[in-house]
């Protein structure tokens, strides 16, 4: 069991200015669904699901695990935040770290939500597991990523091909970035 498996969850929900993270529930089913089967969301992850095979697939109840927050603006929810140990990571330098990963819609772009919720899922690990590195993958083509992992403290390790494209590999240590 990892650390993050072994933390009591869930953990209250943890608010910022504009958001909550909170535990997932029955009622962003729909949202999880819109969020894996956009085609605008995955241009960098492969692609979309076909959304009726997420329709027969995704429990009623989503599951709740350590390290998964839905991202909630004003009693809806928006996007996903995933915090889990990459264990079998294509990286070396990934293997063992914590990973962050996000999902937002594409009505929630372009306003610092990503931002605002990642800073703030950031924060709270750090608070519950101190001085663990997380990193963070994207595409060096995916420009909103790449801006994001900046403002957040990720610092380059490597980049790397794969899926056909360039990838980039950043590490954030435990220091809080400047703003």
């Amino acid at each position: 069991m990892t650390e993050l498996q072994s933390l009591t969850w869930p953990p209250a929900p943890v608010k910022t200015e504009r958001l909550v993270l909170r535990e997932p529930e029955a009622r962003d089913r729909p949202v999880f669904i819109e969020l894996l089967a956009s085609p605008e969301v995955h241009t960098y992850l492969g692609g979309p699901r076909p959304r009726d095979e997420l329709e027969r697939e995704l429990p009623e109840a989503p599951e709740r695990w350590p390290g998964s927050f839905v991202v909630d603006l004003d009693g809806a929810m928006i996007g996903q935040i995933l915090l889990r140990r990459a264990t079998e990571h294509r990286r070396p330098a990934a293997v063992g770290k914590v990973e962050l990963g996000y999902l937002f819609l594409p009505r929630a772009w372009g306003f610092g939500y990503a931002a605002e919720a990642c800073a703030a899922a950031l924060d709270w690990f750090e608070g519950v597991l101190p001085g663990e590195p997380v990193v963070l993958t994207t595409q060096t083509a995916n420009v909103g990523s790449m801006r994001l992992a900046a403002k957040l403290g990720f610092t380059e390790v490597e980049r790397f091909r794969a899926w056909g494209a360039e990838q980039w590999l950043g590490l954030r240590s435990s220091v809080t970035p400047a703003a």
